[in-house]
């Protein structure tokens, strides 16, 4: 880690260098290039300007918005994929840590919607559910030294893409190709909290038809509340071969290793000092312990158990038993076909394979209370020996082929194409003893105290799409006119539960209700969506758009595997989810300036939300259950613009983006004996207002700066917005400096060094929110300021 002299330092000269806009212009203008001080005739460029056309979406019918390759290099090295998103108009991002790498404390939320309802697609493969637990999120399969751009589609994306679980938004991370020159690139990073990581990419240039590249992550920390460590080794490799004419072909592998420690949500007791931890620590300190010694008062064992030594329930708290292990594998193989002039076809076919486990603590009264019955009803159980290990494993594969024919007929441009994927998942979950039952020993596998769950669940789908495209009026008005089909078929096999396992008759237990299959079925083949866009000049657009959607109800794993008390009734079929979006919306790319407006209404129904409550006997441990809110209504005003003003010439640019978000619930959630009165309030964890920005500076060809800040308003922790569960407005500021262009030593060239830092002035504030009924939510603290140091080259 590095010294607080070294941090305050480097703070000190990365806020001098970003400081150093206000040096006159005319100092500096011989290092900017003349075409740049022409700005009435170019559109606004720079080192770590995106490009225009990209970041404002130029020529697209709906609000799309990107993060292009200047500016993902200039993020912190192994910046997680989703964390990039923040960078984004209508992005609410919440992440654990300055790298967001920790899979269970991200949260999303886009006008009405979260992270599992919007759509993400990775070089044409589609990554199916987002949940951390046995999904496939995104960040798994990126890294940012490998990424072209990412470009999302805020509110009604292309009906062209595959997605089962999009309302509207859809993000795609598109990579680089293979370069044409062999070579290898290299950078090294180190940060605070023992964090380093190493990224290595070899090409091998053009060789006949064929370019290639390969490259290793392996990124190692501490983490920044508590004991534990983050561990990640990344590959991807990438394949593309000229066909010949329009043709060509690419092949594509990622490999993803993760594992790390958890930390635990906290109440905003826990935050506000009202309790602390094992340690004595509270506030955004509060965290795991790393061993309990022998005479640590409050943990001897119970009086109903004084032989077990480990039987006191605060041995949950030690870190040990609170880890998640994650081994992914991504294939894909696309073939683009020139067929004749304007006319071509494209496949991918993909296969995603994933393994994995999550551990939770269990104490000894609670595991005792659910081995007894289980023993009675003669299932192959034994007696807990102390602090169990909870064992929740996940795997399966998922495949798939994408099609699409694209036609050009005069005005006419028509798309139509397939999508059909099998998504298979395998879930267990159970608790073993450790080796005496201590906290940190090694799980014995060999002695199962007791049994919850073992299913299957498999997920086809099959989509269609057809749109046309027409060009009016010598190309200045485009209308987009198409409907996607949805076909998704669900089922669910085995052990859901405890009482498919057990019960509880006449206080002793008995066999429960045994494997149990439950299914569901959603059709809708007409989900309309349609677009104009007109050029009021070259530079200047008004677009509007319309779509409907509908998702397969996120959670359905967790909605079936429960069981009804007293009965072996199947949970009935939850409604689809289903969104009509509307928005309108204006762009301009001007010499000095270019941004887009865009005003939006959202409706929403059958909206499923995720309900996140503390595990009983698992300490700090939580789960998360899913449950149908009715209807949501969302409307609001994104903005994003960068001006680079020419009285500067090219020193220095600033960009802006603004969100307003009023996203509400029209329903109260039905519930014994009174329903929860919901209709009115705002969703929880949505802003309504986000506003970021930023400076850069350019004051010489081998120098570069930046400082941005970032304003989240004040967001609900419940569903009824109950008094006093506000979580408050906070701002955060970051910086980088990027020294080196174009420098040469000996056989390596392009060296270049960055300093980054996040959360300058190191605010300390709860950030990340896991939402509750009633009552108050649990929460994760932002995390403080951050240094990360990263030097790079090529040979």
């Amino acid at each position: 880690m590095p010294s607080e002299t070294f941090k305050r330092r480097a703070l000190i000269a990365l806020l001098l260098t970003s400081g150093m806009a206000a040096v006159p212009a005319t100092a500096l203008a011989q290092d900017i290039p003349a075409e740049e001080a022409e700005s009435d005739s170019i559109t606004v460029t720079g080192r770590r300007i995106s490009q225009s056309s990209e970041a404002i979406g130029e020529d697209k019918i709906s609000n799309v918005v990107a993060v292009t390759r200047e500016a993902l290099l200039s993020a912190p090295s192994g910046i997680s994929g989703l964390k990039m998103l923040e960078q984004l108009p209508g992005f609410n991002v919440q992440t654990d840590g300055a790298l967001g790498l920790y899979e269970f404390g991200n949260s999303v939320q886009v006008r009405a919607f979260n992270l599992d309802q919007i759509g993400f697609v990775v070089d044409g493969i589609p990554t199916g559910r987002s949940d951390a637990f046995g999904g496939s999120p995104v960040f798994r399969y990126v890294d940012n030294e490998n990424l072209g751009v990412v470009e999302a589609a805020v509110g009604a994306g292309d009906v062209g893409l595959p997605s089962y679980s999009t309302l509207g938004p859809v993000v795609q991370y598109n990579s680089i190709a293979p370069q044409e020159e062999m070579g290898l690139f290299v950078s090294q990073s180190f940060g605070d909290f023992n964090m380093k990581r190493t990224f290595i990419r070899a090409s091998t240039g053009r060789v006949g038809p064929f370019k290639a590249y390969v490259s290793r992550t392996k990124l190692d920390t501490d983490l920044w509340r508590g004991p534990g460590s983050v561990d990640r080794e990344h590959w991807e490799g990438q394949i593309h071969a000229d066909l010949g004419g329009d043709s060509w072909a690419r092949f594509k592998f990622v490999s993803n290793d993760f594992f790390d420690y958890d930390s635990p949500t906290i109440t905003r007791g826990q935050y506000n000092c009202v309790s602390k931890d094992l340690a004595g620590r509270c506030g955004r300190d509060y965290a795991y312990i790393e061993n309990v010694p022998n005479t640590t008062p409050g943990f001897a064992p119970l009086a109903t158990a004084p032989n077990i030594y480990y039987s006191n329930a605060n041995y949950t708290g030690v870190y040990n038993l609170a880890i998640n292990v994650r081994k992914d594998k991504l294939y894909g193989a696309t073939f683009h076909v020139g067929i004749a002039d304007g006319i071509w076809a494209e496949s991918t076919l993909y296969w995603e394979d994933k393994d994995g486990y999550g551990v939770s603590p269990d104490g000894y009264a609670n595991s005792l209370s659910r081995y007894t019955p289980q023993f009675e009803a003669g299932l192959p159980v034994v007696a807990p020996r102390g602090i169990q290990f909870g064992r929740s494993g996940v795997g399966g594969d998922r495949y798939g082929i994408t099609n699409k024919l694209h036609w050009e007929m005069g005005i006419n441009t028509v798309e139509a194409g397939v999508w059909a994927e099998v998504d298979k998942y395998h879930r267990t979950q159970a608790r073993y003893n450790t080796m005496d039952g201590a906290p940190d020993g090694e799980p014995n596998l060999d002695e199962l105290v007791y049994l919850r769950r073992d299913y299957r669940s498999k997920r086809d789908t099959l989509q269609i799409f057809l749109k046309d495209q027409l060009k009016l009026a010598d190309e200045r008005l485009i209308l987009d006119l198409g409907f996607k089909g949805l076909l998704l078929d669900y089922v669910q096999r085995g052990y859901r539960d405890f009482d498919d396992y057990y019960r509880v008759v006449g206080g002793r237990g008995v066999p429960g209700w045994g494997p149990k299959v439950n299914s569901a079925h959603y059709k809708d083949l007409f989900l309309p969506m349609a677009g104009a866009l007109y050029k009021i000049t070259e530079r200047t657009q008004v677009f509007a758009s319309y779509s409907e959607n509908m998702a397969l109800p996120k959670g359905m794993d967790d909605i079936y595997s429960v069981t009804r008390p007293g009965t072996a009734a199947l949970v009935p079929q939850p409604a689809p989810e289903r969104s009509k979006d509307m928005e309108i919306g204006i762009r301009t790319n001007q010499g000095q300036l270019y941004a887009s407006l865009a005003a939006y209404y959202t409706k929403f129904a059958n909206r499923i939300q995720s309900i996140t409550s503390f595990v009983p006997g698992g300490g700090a441990s939580t789960e998360t259950f899913y449950q149908n809110v009715g209807r949501v209504r969302a409307y609001g005003v994104e903005f994003s613009g960068t001006y680079k003003p020419s009285f500067l010439n090219g020193l220095a640019y600033g960009n802006l983006n603004v969100t307003y978000n009023n996203a509400k619930f029209k329903d109260d959630i039905p519930a014994a004996p009174t329903p929860f009165l919901t209709a009115g309030k705002y969703i929880p964890d949505s802003a309504k207002w986000i506003v970021s920005g930023g400076v850069t500076i350019e004051p010489a060809s081998w120098l570069v700066g930046n400082i941005s800040g970032k304003y989240t308003s004040r967001r609900w922790s419940t569903f009824t917005n109950t008094p006093g569960s506000s979580v408050p407005g906070y701002t955060v500021f970051s910086a980088y400096v990027d020294i080196g262009d174009g420098i040469t030593l000996g056989p390596v060239k392009g060296i270049k060094a960055r300093l980054n830092v996040d959360n300058i002035f190191d605010k300390d504030t709860l950030s990340f929110i896991s939402s509750s009924v009633t009552g108050d939510g649990a929460f994760r603290p932002l995390s403080p300021r951050t240094f990360q140091f990263t030097i790079s080259g090529e040979i």
